[in-house]
This record gives structure tokens, C-alpha cells and sequence, in this order.
């Protein structure tokens, strides 16, 4: 059996990023250091960094946090959190993604836009979802947040609209919706697009779809509260109907492996490579061997020199 990773997934340079910041804060200021929230959407990877005394909070802890170091995700905040830390007397470590923080400006001017025609803004996204919540909070006036197109209803139809997305949405799924919206108001001028969903994350869906096409049976790790990892699995399953998804090692069956001569393991932007890593050397053991599992290291070292 030939296991392989996939190199293209693992962290997006948002999450690196914010690790990287809280893993520097950790150093410096101890347990001192609280984040608003799972640092990243994955239950793993939140464990090890508690293991190095980052505790996660809710805003109701908030006034418990005086003089103590908040720590922002890569998902972003609404204004009125960094307001509300400013009078709790908060130290702040802001580590929102450039990217998210730039279609948190987006998302304002495109409220500004649309006042004037009285118009509507669109976002394609996961209700709930912290990124979600922090551009919605970006501006008192309603935005209308769809997950899918039984959702347009929610849209008046007879006013303009500005569309845009999460940052981790399908764009396959963004464009449908675009065309539904253009269909229903009649009227190209009454529509106004933009497309905010990352690149570096958008382009990972037509690399995995290849990836998964190339394995008898594809393993895909990732949280349970991973948005982006929900939308990179559909990608999986439908390249690879022997895909399967699982938050950590434990979760794997054996019968899942039968007749079957190669594996590929891959992630969402949320997924650390070590645990892919794990992941994959469990498969070798129980499955592979040592022999084929070093062959394997081997071989995913000569290809990435």
C-alpha cells in the first residue's frame, strides 16, 4: 500500500499566521494569554497550543480578562469587540487575516453603495460562523447571509444587490448563486459581484479534486466545526467515492482499506500537517508496513527537493 500526503493542504497563511502569533504571545506573556473562541477550527491543534497555556474564552468572560492579553483569530471581530475590550482594559493581539480584514472594508463600502439605491448586501456563507459573524457585525444595517440557493428567498428581488462571500466558500457554489441572483432580478444592472473568496484557498479545490482522483481511498482530516473543511470534503467525495473524513487517528476503520493499494490523506486550511502526518503513519502501520512507510517518506522527500 503507498500512502501519500497531500503538500497543498494543511494551514492557509491566515492560520499560520495567527498560530504563529499566539504560539510568540505564549512566550512572552504566559497564561496571561486568552482566546475569543477556538483559535482555529480544529479540536486538535487547540489542545496542543492549551498544552502550551493558550485558554480559550467567550465574550461573557470578557470582563474577568482586565488587564490580561485577548487573542483575535484569523476569523476577524465586529467593531464592537475591540470597543468592548478597550473599556474592559483588554490588551488586544488582533491576528484577524489580511484578507478577511480587507473584505471586512468590502463589506462596509458595499453597504455605503447600496444606501443610496436602496439596496440590499448579499453574503455567501455559514450563519453562525465566527468570520460570518465579525463582517454582518461590520455595520448596524441587516446583511442578508445565504448558504445555499433555497436561501434566496430570504432576498427582495425588486431592489439591487450586492453579493459577496465568505472568504472560505465554494466559488463553484458563489457563481450558481450569482446567475440565480441575475435570473430572478431581470435587470444585469440591479447586481452588483465581487468575489472575495481567498485564491489560496479557492485554488485548493481543483488541486484536491485531482489529488483524490489519484487514490483507491482518500482520507480527509479536518474539525468537526470547519467550514472550509465541509466544503473541501464534498470536493473529495465527489472526485472519490471511497473518501472518507475523520477529526483524528482514532476514527479510522479497517474496512474502509480493503483491496485497496494506495491512500492519500489530505486537509482543510484548518488541518496542522502534523497530524495529517499521524494520520498517515497509523495507516502505514496497520496497513502498509515499515518497510513501505519509509519508502513512502522517502519518496515524498525526493519529490518536494
Amino acid at each position: 500500500m503507498y500512502v501519500e500526503i497531500d503538500r497543498n493542504s494543511g494551514f492557509c497563511f491566515g492560520v499560520v499566521r495567527a498560530i504563529t502569533k499566539a504560539e510568540s504571545a505564549l512566550k512572552e506573556y504566559g497564561s496571561e494569554v486568552f482566546s475569543l473562541g477556538d483559535i482555529v477550527h480544529n479540536r486538535m491543534e487547540v489542545l496542543r497550543l492549551e498544552h502550551l497555556g493558550l485558554r480559550t474564552v467567550t465574550y461573557d468572560d470578557m470582563p474577568q480578562l482586565s488587564g490580561r492579553y485577548l487573542f483575535i483569530r484569523a476569523h476577524g471581530e465586529p467593531p464592537s469587540t475591540f470597543r468592548r475590550a478597550a473599556e474592559l482594559g483588554i490588551h488586544v493581539i488582533d491576528a484577524t487575516c489580511p484578507v478577511v480584514a480587507q473584505l471586512q472594508t468590502k463589506v462596509v463600502a458595499a453597504h455605503r453603495s447600496m444606501a443610496e439605491v436602496n439596496g440590499q448586501v448579499v453574503i455567501l456563507g455559514k450563519r453562525g460562523h465566527a468570520e460570518v459573524v465579525g463582517l454582518t457585525g461590520q455595520i448596524d444595517e441587516p446583511t442578508i447571509v445565504v448558504e445555499g440557493e433555497e436561501d434566496l428567498q430570504l432576498i427582495d428581488f425588486t431592489r439591487p444587490v450586492f453579493f459577496l462571500s465568505q472568504t472560505t466558500q465554494s466559488v463553484d457554489l458563489f457563481w450558481h448563486l450569482a446567475d440565480k441572483m441575475r435570473e430572478r432580478l431581470g435587470d444585469e444592472s440591479m447586481l452588483t459581484v465581487d468575489d472575495t473568496i481567498c485564491r489560496r484557498v479557492s485554488n485548493r479545490e481543483r488541486n484536491l479534486r485531482s489529488f483524490a482522483e489519484r487514490f483507491d481511498v482518500v482520507v480527509f482530516v479536518c474539525g468537526k466545526k470547519s467550514s472550509n473543511g465541509k466544503v473541501l470534503f464534498d470536493v473529495c467525495r465527489r472526485a472519490n467515492d471511497r473518501a472518507y473524513n475523520i477529526e483524528e487517528e482514532s476514527e479510522l476503520c479497517d474496512e474502509w482499506f480493503e483491496n485497496c493499494s494506495s491512500v492519500g490523506i489530505c486537509g482543510a486550511t484548518s488541518t496542522p500537517a502534523w497530524l495529517m502526518t499521524r494520520v498517515a503513519d497509523v495507516i502505514r502501520e496497520r496497513f502498509a508496513g515499515t518497510a513501505c512507510g519509509a519508502a513512502c517518506d522517502a519518496a515524498s522527500e525526493k519529490e518536494e527537493k
